[in-house]
């Protein structure tokens, strides 16, 4: 397996300094690593000049910043054309890092969900009509911005049109061309514990830690997977991240699904630790 890395914006041929501990625990492991171009990968275009340093076929995995579903797909397109295979595919890493592509399978064990496709007002209200009245967190289809909580995530009730659409607004301009795919609106629950990130490969879960918004926070039990697992595992996707918490009424909730290439690490999960379950997931 060779791990494909982004390489530092002013030392190319260096390893990006937020991924170089797990580089180090790659090679230490076994793995071949090779940096690629980040920066080119998200360029219209960009993708053959992104992955001019990777060379010898075989499978791969990558371990980066985001990419927009298309960037990833052409991605896999330029290493296909050098004989690197990701270990998952582009339809794959689109249905983990877009909530329409889980949600479905997934609805039972997180809150209920809505979306638009685009960010226009009329969509938006179609949204908050089907969802119905009460308070709501607002996403697009891969990311909140839970750190403007007030201002562009929370809707107290969608049953005030021009007061969801200032919240809508507020997010919109923020996530400003980083936004994707259209609103997502999600009922509100209440939860009582930190974020669990949880770590699945191949179905099975490999590691259970903190989220990084919260690195030394985790919940006195661990979680109960027991819902949430078979779910999950029926998606067969081969390296997602569960992000899953507590509810008021004592029910682990799955808040969101990811990639887990594009997944961060909590700095109180060992690199060492969480490249040791890579191998053991994938080579069994």
């Amino acid at each position: 397996m060779m791990l494909l890395v982004p390489a530092d914006v002013l030392n190319p041929r260096r390893v990006d300094g937020h991924f170089a501990a797990e580089a180090e625990a790659a090679r230490a492991a076994g793995l071949r690593v090779t940096v690629v171009d980040h920066d080119a990968l998200g360029r219209p275009g960009g993708a053959g000049r992104g992955v001019e340093r990777v060379t010898g076929g075989g499978p791969a995995m990558y371990r980066g910043w985001m990419l927009r579903s298309e960037q990833y797909a052409a991605f896999a397109e330029a290493l296909r054309e050098r004989d690197v295979t990701l270990r998952t595919s582009a339809e794959q890493y689109a249905r983990a890092h877009e909530l329409p592509g889980w949600y479905p399978a997934l609805s039972a064990v997180t809150p209920r969900s809505v979306w638009t496709v685009g960010a226009g007002r009329d969509a938006f209200e179609r949204a908050c009509r089907q969802l119905g009245s009460g308070p709501a967190v607002l996403r697009d289809h891969v990311k909140s911005m839970k750190h403007y909580w007030a201002e562009a995530a929370f809707i107290p009730d969608l049953g005030d049109p021009d007061a969801a659409w200032a919240v809508a607004s507020r997010f919109r301009l923020l996530r400003d061309e980083d936004m994707v795919g259209g609103f997502v609106l999600r009922r509100f629950e209440r939860f009582v514990s930190a974020e669990v990130r949880t770590w699945w490969v191949d179905g099975v879960c490999r590691l259970v830690g903190p989220h990084p918004d919260t690195p030394q926070d985790m919940p006195v039990a661990e979680p109960n997977l027991d819902a949430i697992g078979p779910l999950i595992g029926g998606l067969g996707l081969p390296f997602v991240t569960a992000d899953v918490v507590l509810s008021a009424d004592g029910v682990w909730r799955l808040v969101e699904l990811g990639d887990g290439q594009v997944s961060d690490r909590p700095g109180t999960i060992a690199p060492d630790t969480f490249i040791a379950m890579l191998h053991t997931g994938f080579d069994g």
